[in-house]
């Protein structure tokens, strides 16, 4: 039978009775336990990166789907794919139920519409190298449960990340992870541990994916983009690590080729 843990009772009651400190403390506890729930999902996320590699190898594309705290953190995973890793952000995509508005603001009964989901990945042209990840707290949001089932039935590769075991969602992906993190301090509060754990995971699965790509070397970012003073400055030191020069060539270098890897390429071809 399913049932929603990450609906049930918070651990704790009497919260507006708390001192700061002690609602602090509490919150500290119980984001303690997040690391663990996801540790005990990396089966399934190693699964889930070892086949959208391949698919991304012949040039498919990532798209995160979700609602509400869980579909803001598909676009915010998304979004800095570009400046980490010097990807064109048509590689992940993060959509929304309710569209960009619902970056913000709620958008009432968006997540309900069982069917737009599948509409927005067909405006996208999606396709059997391409995958789609589910996110959804509850394992419920008919946006993302209408996405997967009939991105499942076209072949295409699905995933998603819930908080609840068995969940709709879950039955509805090829690759469901399911990071069990209990009851939210404030009850169904999903934004809290079921977020960061959400964050946790997007985290690991496009940076195992981008690494896998060849977009980081060493373990340097040598693909970011160069988008302020800071990353010319970090990415000249790297040139610098790497070839030996000083500062000015090493950073004169960088800005004539944008990035750390082409400009240690182009070094690297002229001096071999």
């Amino acid at each position: 039978m399913f049932i929603k843990i990450s609906e049930q009772s918070s651990l704790y009651d009497h919260l507006e009775d708390k001192s700061v400190s002690e609602i602090l403390q509490d919150i500290n506890t119980e984001d303690q336990k997040v690391a663990l729930a996801v540790q005990k999902a990396i089966p399934q996320i190693d699964k889930l990166v070892s086949m959208i590699v391949p698919r991304m190898k012949q040039g498919g594309r990532i798209f995160y789907m979700g609602a509400g705290t869980s579909g803001r953190l598909g676009v915010l995973d998304a979004s800095e794919i570009p400046p980490t890793f010097g990807m064109p952000p048509t590689y992940i995509i993060g959509l929304i139920a309710g569209g960009e508005r619902a970056l913000r603001n709620p958008v009432e009964n968006a997540e309900d519409n069982t069917n737009r989901g599948w509409e927005e990945l067909l405006e996208h042209n999606i396709n059997e190298k391409d995958t789609v990840i589910g996110i959804a707290a509850s394992g419920t949001t008919p946006y993302v449960i209408g996405a997967l089932q009939e991105a499942r039935k076209h072949g295409i590769l699905t995933g998603c990340i819930t908080s609840n075991p068995d969940s709709p969602m879950a039955e509805a992906a090829e690759v469901p992870i399911e990071m069990i993190v209990g009851p939210e301090y404030v009850t169904g509060s999903s934004r809290m541990k079921s977020g960061t754990g959400q964050k946790m995971i997007l985290n690991m699965i496009s940076t195992a994916v981008m690494i896998q790509l060849g977009r980081v070397k060493g373990n340097k970012m040598v693909n970011m983009q160069l988008s302020n003073q800071k990353l010319v400055d970090r990415g000249t030191r790297m040139i610098i690590d790497e070839l030996g020069l000083d500062y000015e060539h090493a950073k004169t270098l960088l800005l004539m080729n944008g990035s750390v890897k082409t400009a240690i390429d182009a070094y690297k071809s002229e001096h071999p």
